[in-house]
């Protein structure tokens, strides 16, 4: 292990909110693919973390179009050299099967920052769920016990105004909007639909918001543009009128969640991974402002005080309920994490 790894009370954290449910993974053979991508890389420090602490003797193998890429990522993690890791070079539509069998998979593939790329727009959908298909072919080739796919909140489609919070069960009720969303959706079908066929567990996190190391600042979204602003000196510049309202878990919270979905959830089940804790966009400019010390400006004014902001938060009830997990990171010491680890790495 590292001498000094700068993510090391964060890891701890996840591996006491996991806690007992680590033994499960004793001598598992787990299969990752979006290894490089935000949620890929909390996923696979944390893992590392838990193996060592725990001594499970466990595997796993990372798909990556580019390994060399993940490896740089994480410059305080000896990639190359973990007795854990083995890397697949290829892509998630139509990467090689390896040789070794498998008792879990995680489909975390497909980084959310594509529905902001109009470029891969028109491919979104195919990319998704060719990489779902042959995600799912690999899993039922080896025979797997568990099975996890990480989407979107974006299968609700646009959130109504009027709907404090989005719940699993309100997918009905609302239409998605664009290949991504679509994309999401269909793969999040054919998941479920074949773990019943061939009798895996299989079980779905949807991802909203989130927060953190590893968040690139050269994503299309607000958390992470106001981050990149800070950095620069400032001001945070809010596009919009800053009326629209998120909300913003924490990386680790994410982490831990996901890890008990995968280890605990009921299959052919979707959890919703965020935080009820919800802000508006003009909030965030402002408590990144205040904790970076720079200034902040607005582009539009607010409209009419009538009008109901625009809204993407979810419901956590079931995976409270069901789970047991708790958001354990306020906003406020998220955005001072992020701000000190990005501006840390930018330095170095």
């Amino acid at each position: 292990m590292p001498k000094h790894n700068p993510l090391a009370r964060d890891l701890e954290s996840i591996l006491v909110e996991v806690g007992a449910a680590w033994e499960t993974l004793h001598g598992a053979r787990l299969f990752v693919t979006g290894g490089t991508g935000f949620v890929g890389r909390w996923l696979l420090e944390s893992l590392l973390r838990a193996d060592t602490e725990f001594q499970l003797g466990l595997r796993a193998t990372v798909l990556s179009r580019n390994p060399h890429r993940l490896k740089l990522m994480a410059p305080h993690l000896d990639l190359a050299a973990s007795p854990s890791l083995d890397f697949l070079e290829g892509d998630i539509r139509d990467f090689p099967f390896p040789d070794s069998r498998f008792t879990h998979v995680i489909h975390a593939a497909t980084d959310p920052s594509v529905r902001a790329r109009r470029d891969s727009a028109s491919q979104a959908c195919e990319t998704i769920v060719a990489g779902t298909a042959r995600t799912i072919a690999l899993a039922v080739r080896s025979g797997v016990s568990r099975f996890l796919y990480v989407s979107s909140g974006a299968v609700y489609g646009p959130q109504p105004v009027d709907l404090s919070h989005l719940r699993e069960d309100d997918l009905d009720q609302v239409a998605p909007v664009g290949p991504y969303a679509l994309g999401k959706r269909e793969a999040e079908d054919r998941v479920f639909q074949e773990a019943r066929r061939h009798g895996f567990s299989a079980s779905v996190a949807r991802g909203f918001t989130f927060i953190g190391p590893h968040l690139p600042v050269d994503a299309a979204y607000a958390a992470a543009d106001f981050l990149r602003d800070a950095l620069h000196g400032g001001p945070i510049k809010v596009l919009g009128d800053g009326t629209p309202v998120r909300s913003y878990l924490y990386a680790s919270d994410m982490a831990s969640w996901l890890w008990m979905i995968l280890l605990r959830g009921a299959s052919g089940r979707a959890y919703n991974v965020g935080s009820e804790a919800e802000i508006s966009i003009a909030g965030l400019a402002r408590k990144v402002s205040e904790a970076a010390g720079v200034g902040w400006t607005i582009a539009q004014p607010p409209g009419s005080p009538n009008r109901l902001p625009q809204r993407y938060v979810p419901s956590t009830a079931r995976i409270s309920l069901e789970l047991g997990v708790k958001s354990s990171v306020c906003l406020e010491d998220a955005i001072d994490r992020t701000l000190r680890w990005t501006r840390n790495r930018q330095e170095a």
